[in-house]
């Protein structure tokens, strides 16, 4: 009967990650927005799981500082096609721009490319018995999702974030706040 259980559990997680392992193609539009366009604080944020946890949303508190995943599907940035910036939920850090996002259908935002070579932080993850590269929040440490080698050209990568982790800001919002920031 415990070998049922076991091959049960098994076989449901495999079907869960499966899922993020799926693509589409990318139908998304090119943006118009700057590329240079960056926020100008790159300071690195140190706080301890505590005070987070005193600022932090529930959700994105466990998200990001102990490593969970949201739900598949159910970020409201997973269709989005808006233009703009996707930053950091916890410390404001830009991360993505969206002329990078794309649809992979794996129930998560993805991304082909970082912001910058420092927005990111790439560790090794061998939870769950995968071999997988995690992400996290160059500024503050805070866990984001997982990069793959499935992704579209120009980079073959699709970073998968969680949505809860991500705040947006349209083009517009974006530059009146980088120009005022000069």
């Amino acid at each position: 009967m415990k070998r049922y259980i076991k091959t049960y559990w098994i076989l449901t997680l495999a079907f869960l990650f499966q899922q993020c392992y799926s693509q589409s193609n990318n139908d998304s539009k090119n943006s118009t927005m700057d590329k240079n366009q960056v926020h100008p604080d790159t300071s690195v944020v140190n706080k301890t799981n505590e005070e987070w946890q005193k600022i932090l949303p529930a959700d994105v508190f466990y998200v990001a500082r102990q490593k969970g995943t949201e739900r598949p599907y159910s970020s409201k940035f997973e269709h989005s096609k808006e233009i703009g910036t996707y930053y950091c939920a916890v410390c404001g850090n830009p991360l993505f721009r969206s002329d990078t996002k794309f649809e992979s259908g794996c129930g998560w935002p993805s991304f082909y490319e970082p912001i910058s070579k420092t927005s990111i932080i790439y560790l090794k993850d061998n939870s769950l018995g995968m071999e997988r590269t995690e992400v996290e929040c160059g500024k503050c440490k805070s866990h984001l999702g997982h990069v793959f080698n499935d992704g579209p050209p120009p980079t073959g990568l699709r970073y998968c974030i969680n949505g809860v982790v991500l705040d947006f800001k349209k083009a517009q919002e974006a530059q009146k706040k980088y120009d005022g920031s000069k």
